[in-house]
């Protein structure tokens, strides 16, 4: 156990032995342990947008099994994904990756103003699986958000109880926030502290823009000189809104974009005091070569280091 990681989990003061155990596990396994830093695959994109659009780049993506090679062979802190991805693979590698159950999930095929997610699994499946925590989507600014709000609260208390950690998917949306204004950086800010309020562990959201999506932030912004023109002055901010930087803020890849302009970002990120990253679709729609590739850079540069 490293003292960095000793830090980070003295700030977890209220939960109990299974959630630090759990939230050391990541912490202390792949290419990045002991440095405080997470690199997670997420693979919720099936679910989420259809097999086709998130595998038919890279045909090996069709079948769990590829997913979680790739997280183990590349080094990742631990590797997320929904009920039946989860159970494919669960036995035939136990013990080799951390696993993170997604436990609600949307799909494209019904656009909703006011979206919400569906709870698809539950703690006990998590427990089953031999999970060390839970995933959960939030929209904040979206009518439903309280019953999110309220469902995530449930969900998170039992998990906690359970010894299991909490990471909240963060992403603004709604009908009163402009598309602009979702990845607005006083939106994302705000939205990575409702995620530490409802307790999460481990908070993720999108990289911001310097945007400024509502009037009343906006003047706060501008009378207290709080800097927002650089994504890395952007990522400090939004790291230091979740307690001060005591809640672990990991950040999305987002959109597919180029090797050149993802590994850019994630080195302002990294500049930033980002704890790392959770990327998907950057990853895996790549050919397996390139996507170890790119996921050993992109732990180099949250490391700091050649690893």
């Amino acid at each position: 156990m490293t003292p960095r990681v000793r830090e980070i989990l003295s700030w977890y003061g209220a939960d109990n032995p299974g959630v630090l155990t759990n939230l050391a596990r990541m912490l202390n396994h792949g290419k990045l342990a002991g440095t405080g830093k997470l690199v997670i695959l997420p693979v919720d994109q099936g679910f989420e947008h259809g097999p086709a659009r998130s595998f038919a780049k890279n045909p090996d993506g069709y079948d769990p099994a590829y997913h979680v090679e790739l997280a183990i062979e590349s080094g990742c802190s631990a590797y997320a994904a929904p009920l039946g991805a989860i159970e494919a693979i669960a036995r035939d590698y136990a013990g080799e990756i951390p696993l993170i159950l997604k436990i609600n999930n949307s799909d494209s095929l019904y656009a909703n103003k006011a979206p919400i997610s569906a709870m698809t699994s539950y703690i006990d499946d998590a427990l089953r699986l031999g999970c060390v925590g839970i995933g959960f989507t939030i929209y904040p600014g979206s009518a439903e958000r309280k019953h999110q709000y309220e469902e995530i609260a449930q969900a998170a208390r039992a998990a906690k109880e359970a010894g299991l950690a909490v990471i909240i998917w963060s992403y603004p949306r709604g009908e009163q926030l402009s598309k602009e204004g979702e990845t607005g950086i006083d939106v994302i800010a705000y939205a990575a502290h409702i995620a530490a309020q409802l307790g999460a562990h481990i908070i993720k959201v999108k990289p911001s823009s310097a945007h400024l999506e509502q009037a009343a932030a906006k003047k706060v912004y501008e009378e207290q000189g709080i800097k927002v023109s650089s994504q890395v002055d952007r990522t400090r901010h939004i790291v230091q809104s979740c307690f001060n930087g005591k809640r672990i803020v990991i950040f999305s890849g987002g959109e597919a974009k180029s090797t050149e302009d993802l590994l850019k970002e994630v080195g302002e990120l990294a500049q930033g005091g980002a704890f790392g990253s959770i990327m998907g679709r950057n990853a895996f729609q790549r050919p397996k070569k390139e996507a170890l590739e790119l996921l050993h850079k992109v732990m180099e540069a949250f490391a700091g280091k050649k690893l």
